[in-house]
């Protein structure tokens, strides 16, 4: 289903003690459009790939479309290489999202006494080698 955006932002509840704060290489397994009042977002669940003590866990997060909120949206869309004719035409099709591949960087935060998962960053998959948590602790590695 296509839908035109107008914002995009994140969080939502995780198990903070089943994946720590960090960087994953993940693909979209699913995706859901929520209308909430002021604040409609995109429900992601995206399965760890790397690192592969992590990998087949989920991870559940909101990119919220909100004017103030679309740089993030449109980040994650450009570096998950979704199809840039429609990211051209502001258009997300949730059917489009399922299967792409990319890094995120996450973080945990409580609000309002709950634990929720915080989008911090996104780059292109074929970047993993540079940026895998490995590498990052390898001083080897510029």
């Amino acid at each position: 289903m296509k839908r035109q955006i107008a914002g995009l932002h994140d969080a939502d509840r995780c198990a903070p003690d089943q994946i720590p704060d960090g960087i994953f290489l993940v693909r979209v397994q699913r995706t859901r459009f929520q209308r909430q009042a002021q604040k409609p977002y995109y429900m992601l669940t995206l399965v760890i790939l790397e690192p592969s003590r992590f990998s087949a866990h989920l991870l559940s997060g909101r990119l919220y479309c909100a004017p103030k909120a679309l740089w993030k949206l449109n980040w994650f869309l450009r570096d998950f290489g979704y199809d840039s004719e429609l990211l051209g035409r502001d258009e997300v099709d949730e059917g489009q999202l399922v299967g792409l591949k990319g890094i995120v960087k996450i973080s945990h935060i409580v609000c309002n006494g709950s634990s929720l998962l915080r989008f911090d960053g996104f780059a292109p998959a074929d970047r993993w080698e540079d940026l895998s948590p490995a590498n990052l602790d390898n001083p080897q590695v510029a």
